[in-house]
């Protein structure tokens, strides 16, 4: 198995980082505008929904651990997104992995390089200086 990782130091309390990566209000700011929450579960819909990634909460520990099983998409089917979060000097160390692809396909590669623009928007929703979401409903935010 194959597994994305990131790592980002942000200029904002673990409490400040925390609904941007629990909820989807929070994912949002950063990482795509178009979402839903249904029983407890939040879809994701890119590029006018042509392509959905619902995620269903599997661990919430505020303010220092956020987990997602995704539960649609070809290749994202059966991964976990993973938000860790340690309070620093300076902020807070977030931790991002992307876990339990089934191999290192041009898709992966792809997501990885996608996850690593996402991390700096994220740092910038949590610092007061947002870039807004990377995804719009039917675009890139470019």
């Amino acid at each position: 198995m194959a597994d994305i990782r990131h790592s980002i130091q942000i200029s904002a309390a673990p409490a400040a980082v925390f609904p941007l990566v629990s909820t989807g209000p929070g994912w949002s700011q950063w990482w795509d505008a178009d979402f839903h929450e249904s029983d407890g579960a939040i879809e994701l819909g890119f590029f006018k929904r042509t392509t959905l990634y619902r995620m269903k909460p599997l661990l919430n520990e505020a303010p220092a651990r956020s987990e997602w099983l995704v539960e649609t998409g070809v290749e994202w089917t059966g991964t976990h997104l993973i938000f860790q979060l340690e309070a620093t000097a300076n902020g807070t160390n977030l931790r991002f992995t992307h876990a339990g692809w089934r191999s290192d396909t041009d898709f992966f590669v792809n997501c990885t390089t996608t996850w690593g623009e996402l991390m700096f928007r994220l740092k910038s929703a949590a610092e007061g200086k947002p870039r807004g979401p990377l995804f719009l409903p039917d675009s890139w935010a470019y």
